[in-house]
């Protein structure tokens, strides 16, 4: 064989590996054209609890700030003040990413993914009960809102628990609903 007829079958051989290459390269591309969104999980620094008293009363916040994460330093807790005896409080959960500038409110991601969400509470201590004040999309609690009551005097603990793709509708509890925890803070109060 010549080595004029070699590189002629060399040239038509790359010439062919590379339309080969092109055509695998184009289908490939197209595929990914439109690539789903990922739902990144968000990042979550502070979890604030207000719970606000009838009749004019100063609302209370229970706090657990988080700037480094996962990081070495604990959440910073803090309880504004005590809770009342005998007292309904309309209470609301606030999730902020406090690494964001300006701050970003996660709480409406979780509004908007009703669905996909839902918050837990859990009490020790004097509490009577803690009822949800709104809903997702199907009717199911979504916990952003609740009522609160208290009893007697004594100290009291109160866990908020937010769950990402629990099952719904569920029996309330964290064992039935499943799904991945997101955020979950106790906080410690006392009532008077």
């Amino acid at each position: 064989m010549s080595i004029n007829l070699f590189n002629k079958i060399m040239t038509a051989k790359r010439i062919a590996v590379c339309f080969m290459g092109g055509l695998l390269f184009s289908a490939c591309s197209k595929d990914n054209e439109h690539p789903k969104p990922i739902n990144q999980e968000e990042v979550i620094t502070t979890v604030r609890v207000v719970l606000t008293p009838g009749a004019g009363s100063m609302p209370i916040e229970l706090q657990s700030r988080d700037l480094d994460g996962d990081g070495p330093n604990a959440p910073v807790i803090t309880v504004s003040d005590n809770l009342l005896v005998n007292t309904t409080y309309s209470g609301r959960i606030v999730l902020l990413n406090e690494t964001m500038t300006p701050i970003e409110d996660i709480t409406e991601e979780v509004a908007q993914e009703a669905n996909d969400h839902q918050f837990f509470f859990s009490s020790t201590g004097p509490i009577g009960t803690i009822v949800y004040a709104d809903e997702d999309g199907n009717g199911n609690p979504l916990g952003i809102l609740f009522n609160l009551s208290t009893l007697t005097a004594g100290p009291g603990t109160l866990t908020v628990t937010l769950r990402h793709q629990p099952k719904k509708p569920n029996n309330g509890t964290l064992a039935d609903a499943g799904g991945e925890t997101d955020i979950a803070q106790t906080f410690n109060f006392t009532i008077q």
